[in-house]
């Protein structure tokens, strides 16, 4: 997966298209990740005693990581991600780069 945790991302399909946020964590397995302030779904708690109110928790959701774009922390600009590998050392360096820019994303 090319999103990975603290990125900044954009939302480009949904009831949040248009806002920005950072990812705070990602499911590589399902292809999902989970962006700060978007997706915010509404989680009712039943009350468990009595005399104890029950609770609505807001929480954000995994949205599919097709449906966000990478924000380029140097150009600022919505981006797609591609790789480039560089020899350091006699060792291979596999690294993320912006394909607008062609900057180095770390």
């Amino acid at each position: 997966m090319k999103i990975k945790k603290n990125d900044t991302v954009a939302v480009l399909a949904g009831k949040d298209r248009g806002k920005t946020g950072k990812v705070l964590r990602a499911f590589p397995q399902e292809g999902k990740i989970v962006v700060e302030w978007v997706h915010i779904v509404a989680k009712h708690i039943k009350a468990r005693k009595t005399g104890e109110k029950g609770q609505k928790l807001y929480m954000p959701k995994p949205l599919p990581v097709d449906k966000v774009m990478l924000v380029c922390p140097h150009c600022s600009a919505k981006t797609r991600v591609g790789y480039s590998i560089t020899v350091v050392d006699g060792k291979k360096k596999k690294e993320r780069m912006c394909k607008k820019g062609n900057h180095a994303i770390s």
